[in-house]
C-alpha cells in the first residue's frame, strides 16, 4: 500500500526548523489506514484464548465438550492437539528474537496467571468468547512468588569495571549509598495487539501489530518449521507499540497454527487484560547506588548494582547500568545486574529499556550527592563531564551535554535556584525544582532499500522496515525530496512487508539512522542507472556523453556545465528510451555490537522540571517542563519534537501514577484496565518546552541524524522526584510518588 499525497507543499527542504505535516496523517484522520485488526478476509475465522486462573501448577483436566458443542465453534486448541511448534534457535543479531521463548501450549506446565492454556476458534469472536468461557480447566495448583523485594541467589554479571572502585568508595571523603526501585510497568498503547493469520497450503500470509516485520518472518518460520519465504509478514501501520511489539508472542503462533489446521483466516485480538499479562511489561527494578566524591565534587567511585524480576523460564535482563559507564568521568567504577525470578509473564523492553530506570536511580543519587556537597546539581554534573567514552576508551562521535545543561538552565531560569527545602513561592504555592541528565544509544542496524524512477513521473522507495507511529513515511520521502526534488505528491513510499528488501526494526530510537544510508544508496544506484540509459539508450536523451558529464536537479537530468532549467524531466528520459522504470538497490551496514568501533555514539540531553506542593490538601502537580536535547540532525522538527513531549509525558506518569499491581493470593495483575492502571492524561501534563541542539553527527549516517524516540523518557523521572524533594522534604526513592510519602 503506497504512500502517497498531494496535498502538502511541492517542495521543502530538511533545514533545521522546517516544520513539515506527516504524510500519512491524511490517511489516519480519515480511517484510510488499514491497522491489523481492521483487516477481514473472506472465511475469517475468530480465536479467543483461555487464560490459566492461577499463577503456579499444572493442569489437570481440560473440559472442551461444552464449548464443541456451542453454536459457530470450529475447533479448541491445547497442548494435545496444537500440532507441531518448535523452540527458535539463539538470536544471530537482530534476527531470531523473542523475550517469551516458549511455544503455546508446549506443556501443561502453568508459570504466570494468565498464562494461554487453550484457544477457540468460531465464526465470529462473539461465540469464541463465549465458548472459550465454557471450556473448563481444573489445575493442581503450587506456590508462587510475585513479591516486590527483589533478592538473588543467582551470581551477578559484571556489565562494567575499571578501577578499583571498592577501595575508592572506602577511603572518600564523601560518599553516598542509597537504594532506588522502580515498579512493573504495563505498556497500555491504544492498539491491542493483533494477529490476523492466513495459511494458503503453502504460504503463511501474516498480518501482525509488529515493530520489526523481518524479525517476526524469522522466528515465525522458525517455530512454524516452514522455510522462512514461506512466511509473509505484513505491518503498514501501528497504533504505537513502545518497545512491546517489538518481538511476537504466543497469541501469533496460535492465530498461524488455527490457520494451518483450518485452511481459514484466523483473526485474534488480545484484550486489554490480556495486556496486563501475555505480552511483557517493563520488570519491577531494585538498583544499589554507591557515589564517591572529593569536597569540590569530582566523583572518585561509582558502583551500580542492579536487580529486575523475569519469568521463571526466560532471562530478560533490564540493562539498568547501560549509561552508568559513559555519563560521567569517574575512574573507579563497576556495575552489576542480576535476575529475580517471579512467576509473572516474561518482561520485555518497554521505552528507553535499561537507560530509563537505570537514570532515575543514577540522577536521583547525583542530586542526592549534590545536596550532601552543598553543590548546584547543574554545577556537580558539569564539573564531572566526560571527554571521552571511559568504559570503551573511545571518543564520542558527538557530544554536547554542557550545552543541554547550560541551555537548559538558562531557559528554565535556573539562576533563580534556591536550595533550601521549601524555599520557592509563586501564588501561595511550594514551587519544587528538580533537573537531570539523560542519554540515550545511538547506533545502526543493517538494512536495505529499494528507490525506482518510473516513466510516469513519480517514484518509488521501499524497505521492510515499519512506520510505528513516529513518521518514518514523512521521514523517507523528506529524503527522497531533498536528494532528487521530486515533490511529496510523486513519492511513494512503501513499508511494512517482508516482500520489500530487509530493514531495521523499529525500535531503540535506531530506525530512522539505520535507513538513512540504504535509501541514500539505492537513490545513487537508480540515479546512476538512469544516466546510463540517458546516454546509451538506441533513443537516448544525450547520446555521445558519458554517464558522469549528467547530473540530476528537481527532477531533471541535465549536463553538469548548463543548469537545470535546460535539462530533461526524468520520466521524459524514460520515455524515450522506452523504459519503465531506472531501479537501484541500496544496502547499509549496522554498527551495533562492532568489532572495532572507532567512536562512542549516543544522545544526550537535560531536562529541568518545577512542581508545586500545596500541603494543606496534599496536592502535587508537575508545573512546568524544559528539555534540551542533543540528538544529532534533527530531519522534521514537528514529529521530533512530538516525540519528545509524548516521552516526557510518559515520564510523568512513570514518576507519579504507573504501577502495574500483583495481588500476592493469585499472582493477577489487579489493576489490568485503563480505569485502574493510572496514566498522565492532558491535565496532569505541565507546560512544555522542547529544545533540540541539531549538532548532524555525520559519523553515524550522511545526514548527521539519530533517534529521538526514548531518550525524553530517560531521565525525567529523577528530575521530577529531584523536584519534589525540593519542595517538600521527601526524598522518594520508589517510584511512583505517592501521597502516602509525602504525607510522611
Amino acid at each position: 500500500m503506497p504512500i502517497a499525497s498531494s496535498t502538502l507543499p511541492p517542495r521543502m527542504t530538511l533545514e533545521p526548523g522546517s516544520r513539515q505535516p506527516r504524510i500519512d496523517g491524511q490517511l489516519k484522520v480519515t480511517g484510510t489506514a488499514i491497522y491489523t485488526s481492521d483487516h477481514n478476509l473472506p472465511g475469517m475465522l475468530y480465536a479467543v484464548p483461555v487464560c490459566a486462573t492461577i499463577a503456579s501448577g499444572t493442569i489437570t483436566n481440560l473440559d472442551t465438550a461444552r464449548a464443541l458443542s456451542m453454536p459457530g465453534v470450529k475447533a479448541v486448541y491445547h497442548h494435545g492437539n496444537i500440532g507441531p511448534l518448535f523452540r527458535t534457535a539463539p538470536a544471530q543479531g537482530f534476527s531470531g528474537i523473542l523475550d517469551e521463548r516458549r511455544p503455546p501450549f508446549e506443556d501443561e506446565t502453568v508459570r504466570y496467571y494468565g498464562q494461554y492454556v487453550a484457544a477457540v476458534v468460531a465464526l465470529t469472536f462473539e461465540q469464541a468468547t463465549a465458548a472459550a468461557n465454557a471450556v473448563k480447566v481444573t489445575y493442581k495448583a503450587a506456590p508462587h512468588d510475585v513479591s516486590t523485594h527483589l533478592s538473588t541467589d543467582e551470581k551477578p554479571t559484571v556489565d562494567t569495571h575499571r578501577g578499583d572502585p571498592d577501595k575508592a568508595f572506602a577511603d572518600a571523603p564523601h560518599k553516598l549509598d542509597q537504594t532506588y526501585a522502580t515498579p512493573a510497568e504495563t505498556h497500555n498503547p491504544i492498539e491491542l495487539h493483533a494477529s490476523v493469520a492466513d495459511f494458503d497450503g503453502q504460504t503463511f500470509t501474516l498480518y501482525e501489530t509488529s515493530q520489526a516485520v523481518v524479525n517476526h518472518q524469522n522466528v515465525m518460520a522458525q517455530m512454524l518449521g516452514v522455510p522462512q519465504e514461506n512466511v509473509r509478514v505484513i505491518s503498514r501501520f501501528l497504533g504505537s507499540g513502545f518497545g512491546g511489539k517489538l518481538w511476537p508472542w504466543p497469541h501469533c503462533l496460535i492465530a498461524a497454527a488455527a490457520s494451518r489446521d483450518l485452511r481459514r483466516p484466523v483473526k485474534l485480538v488480545v484484550t486489554r487484560d490480556m495486556m496486563f499479562q501475555n505480552v511483557g511489561h517493563r520488570p519491577r527494578t531494585q538498583q544499589r547506588i554507591r557515589l564517591a566524591a572529593t569536597p569540590q565534587g569530582k566523583l572518585t567511585a561509582i558502583l551500580h548494582d542492579s536487580l529486575n524480576h523475569t519469568s521463571l523460564l526466560d532471562d530478560y535482563s533490564e540493562g539498568c547500568s547501560e549509561a552508568t559507564g559513559f555519563l560521567y568521568s569517574v575512574p573507579n567504577l563497576r556495575a552489576t545486574s542480576g535476575l529475580a525470578r517471579r512467576n509473572i509473564g516474561t518482561p520485555t523492553s518497554m521505552r528507553g529499556p535499561g537507560a530509563v530506570p537505570g537514570l532515575f536511580a543514577l540522577e536521583s543519587a547525583m542530586d542526592e550527592l549534590a545536596i550532601q556537597l552543598k553543590l548546584d546539581p547543574v554545577q556537580l554534573r558539569l564539573l564531572n563531564e566526560a571527554d571521552k567514552d571511559e568504559t570503551n576508551n573511545l571518543p564520542f562521535s558527538s557530544r554536547h551535554l554542557p550545552e543541554c545543561l547550560k541551555t537548559g538552565a538558562e531557559k528554565f531560569g535556573w539562576s533563580r535556584y534556591t536550595p533550601a527545602v521549601g524555599s520557592m513561592k509563586k501564588d501561595g504555592l511550594t514551587l519544587g525544582w528538580g533537573m537531570a541528565a539523560c542519554t540515550w544509544i545511538a547506533v545502526r542496524m543493517e538494512a536495505a532499500a529499494s528507490f525506482e524512477f518510473t516513466n510516469d513521473g513519480t517514484v518509488r522507495v521501499a524497505t521492510a522496515t515499519q512506520d510505528i507511529g513516529t513518521g518514518t513515511y514523512t521521514v523517507l520521502a523528506n529524503i527522497v525530496l531533498d536528494r532528487t526534488g521530486v515533490p511529496h505528491d510523486r513519492i511513494h513510499v512503501v513499508l511494512g512487508d517482508t516482500n520489500l528488501p530487509a530493514g531495521a526494526i523499529s525500535g531503540g530510537s535506531w530506525a530512522t539512522a539505520s535507513t538513512i544510508p540504504a535509501v541514500l544508496d539505492a537513490i545513487d544506484k537508480a540515479q546512476g542507472l538512469l544516466f546510463q540509459i540517458a546516454t546509451t539508450a538506441p533513443t537516448a536523451s544525450f547520446p555521445g556523453q558519458k554517464p558522469d558529464a549528467l547530473a540530476f536537479t528537481d527532477g531533471r537530468v541535465h549536463l553538469k556545465t548548463q543548469p537545470a532549467a535546460t535539462g530533461i524531466p526524468f520520466a521524459d528520459v524514460l520515455k524515450k528510451a522506452n523504459v519503465r522504470a531506472a531501479t537501484g538497490d541500496g544496502k547499509s551496514n549496522g554498527t551495533f555490537g562492532e568489532k572495532d568501533p572507532r567512536f562512542s555514539t549516543h544522545s544526550f540531553g537535560a531536562h529541568f522540571v518545577e512542581v508545586t506542593w500545596q500541603p494543606e490538601i496534599a496536592r502535587l502537580r508537575v508545573s512546568r517542563i524544559v528539555t534540551v536535547i542533543d540528538a544529532g540532525r534533527i530531519l522534521n522538527p514537528r514529529p521530533a519534537r512530538n516525540q519528545i513531549e509524548g516521552a516526557v509525558v510518559m515520564g510523568i506518569g512513570m514518576a507519579l501514577f504507573e504501577e502495574t499491581h500483583y495481588d500476592p493470593r493469585s499472582g493477577a495483575p489487579i489493576n489490568n484496565n485503563l480505569a485502574d492502571y493510572i496514566l498522565a492524561t492532558n491535565a496532569d501534563v505541565a507546560d512544555l518546552d522542547v529544545t533540540f541542539l541539531d549538532y548532524p553527527d555525520l559519523h553515524l549516517n550522511a545526514l548527521g541524524a539519530r533517534g529521538v524516540g526514548e531518550i525524553g523518557l530517560a531521565g525525567i523521572a529523577a528530575a521530577i522526584t529531584n523536584a519534589v524533594h525540593h519542595a517538600t522534604g521527601i526524598r522518594v526513592r520508589e517510584l511512583p510518588v505517592k501521597i502516602e510519602d509525602l504525607l510522611a
